[in-house]
């Protein structure tokens, strides 16, 4: 079953863009990049949510990651 999310396609699409390019026009490595990436998902977590339920979104985001891997 899809995941239906309550943001416009465009608007997703657009900031994957800007970050991507970002990237590229600093001609990033993959592992810097990938760093980088983790990085500031744990900030965005670390701001947003307590501990715990960093915890728990962090979890669940590994687990849509290793999924959206498989398709």
């Amino acid at each position: 079953m899809p995941i239906v999310s309550k943001y416009e396609a465009a608007q997703q699409e657009k900031l994957l863009n800007d970050v991507l390019e970002t990237l590229h026009k600093e001609n990033v490595p993959v592992d810097l990049a990938l760093m980088t990436l983790g990085n500031a998902v744990t900030h965005i977590l670390s701001q947003h949510y307590e501990p715990q339920r960093a915890q728990q979104v962090a979890e669940q985001f590994g687990k849509v990651l290793l999924q959206s891997l498989n398709k």
